[in-house]
């Protein structure tokens, strides 16, 4: 299992520091408790100040156990005390045992000092940094992280994000704590606040990096998932679009999206915030599902999304492709010269288009009454593979030609023009195969 182990040393966090003085000190009424009280209080913040944390420890307990109430600043400081003798100890157990005491001094302050909310998010900082490693004890941090949303509803400074859902990547983990709904439901709530924040002028760029390789890691999210977990709830709340957009995201990047739930999202995103990317999605997936004329329909409103030439000739190309699958040649062609002429580029595949529409046309077009005039949608189609440059296309074409014996035989001389009919419709100059 890789763990992500930087996240701690990028929190940029403020912690309150030392506390000299606070409002409404209650020193004990007996005269001998009184004196030692001041003479313990100096004394352990004289340590404080000198940083020797290990010999603070034992004034301030026994102010913590005889003098609980004397000031608030018992606790503020207490944290302080206890977190750096936490730092200074080498004894494995006695470090585990004040880091546990900096929680503590938290739940002590609770009961005498009815403010959480001025320190909550400070103890999920130091229970995470403490107990990310400890599979008994990760689920603390977790715990400590949501109660912190609970009061506040989001978590600041904003790089606590990461390390919260560091916290619920190893209790997933260790432990197998969550179903992987509840871990999406987590994430999406992590990433909106951090769009929140990013809306509000804060780099949350590593944050969010930080989020996307933790969900990749937990690897609970695959095609089978989408298919099987989020499907059915999209189906029966087709309106549903959060979980639209979640499907539709995860779909992207685990490359789901030839499934039917992956249209339906696209659907139901469409419906409700159409863009030009939604819309020529969606036509294409109906072209793959042969739903030719539904593709129209959705190529149609992409074409009155789109904002440059270089996206209403993608459309007008689709719209080529569905013209010509459902046998409108003349509306197919009328299609590829527009997206030719929106975008240069297409120009040599329009003409090569059309000349594979009229080399198609043999049987709809067929007279029967000249085979001189029924052959001459194979110039027309040489004519258009000869504006593509496409050498093979116009081979095949004029090996279709009439001969110079159907020229002779019905009156006609290499160079005479005739039309062509039909929807080609063009004036071609008579040439032959031989």
């Amino acid at each position: 299992m890789k763990i992500k182990s930087a996240i701690i040393g990028c929190l940029s966090f403020l912690l309150v520091g030392l506390v000299q003085a606070q409002e409404g000190w209650n020193w004990p009424a007996d005269t001998e408790m009184e004196a030692k009280a001041r003479e313990y209080n100096a004394a352990y913040n004289d340590y404080l100040k000198a940083e020797e944390f290990l010999k603070a420890k034992g004034p301030l307990h026994w102010l913590l156990v005889n003098a609980p109430d004397l000031n608030e600043a018992l606790y503020i400081n207490g944290v302080k005390v206890y977190e750096g003798a936490a730092e200074k100890a080498s004894d494995e157990a006695k470090i585990s045992v004040y880091q546990d005491s900096v929680l503590t001094i938290y739940d002590l302050r609770k009961e005498l000092y009815d403010n959480e909310a001025n320190w909550i998010a400070n103890k999920a900082y130091y229970a995470y940094k403490y107990y990310k490693g400890n599979k008994d004890k990760v689920n603390i941090a977790v715990d400590l992280f949501e109660r912190t949303i609970d009061i506040h509803g989001k978590l600041e400074p904003s790089s606590l994000n990461a390390a919260y859902f560091d916290a619920v990547y190893r209790n997933f983990a260790y432990n197998k704590a969550y179903t992987p709904e509840e871990i999406i439901e987590k994430y999406e709530f992590i990433t909106s606040k951090l769009d929140e924040d990013e809306a509000a002028g804060t780099d949350v760029s590593r944050s969010k990096s930080t989020l996307e390789q933790l969900l990749a890691a937990m690897e609970i999210i695959d095609c089978d998932f989408i298919e099987n977990n989020m499907g059915p709830k999209l189906k029966a709340d087709p309106t549903n679009l959060k979980l639209a957009k979640q499907i539709f995201q995860y779909s992207i990047k685990e490359k789901c999206t030839s499934s039917d739930i992956f249209l339906a999202a696209l659907e139901t995103i469409d419906n409700d915030s159409p863009t030009f990317s939604t819309s020529q999605v969606r036509g294409m997936r109906y072209m793959q599902n042969s739903e030719y004329a539904k593709a129209g329909e959705l190529f149609e409103k992409a074409l009155t999304l789109a904002e440059t030439d270089e996206q209403k000739a993608e459309i007008h190309w689709d719209m080529a492709k569905v013209h010509a699958n459902l046998g409108r040649k003349s509306q197919a062609r009328s299609s590829a010269l527009k997206a030719a002429e929106m975008n240069g580029e297409r120009e040599a595949d329009a003409h090569s288009f059309i000349a594979g529409l009229i080399m198609s046309s043999s049987n709809e077009c067929k007279g029967g009454e000249s085979r001189v005039k029924d052959y001459s949608i194979y110039i027309a189609a040489y004519n258009e593979y000869a504006r593509a440059g496409n050498n093979e296309g116009m081979a095949n074409a004029k090996a279709r030609f009439p001969s110079k014996e159907e020229l002779f035989t019905e009156g006609y001389q290499v160079g005479d023009t005739i039309n062509t009919g039909c929807w080609v419709g063009q004036t071609v100059t008579l040439a032959t195969r031989d």
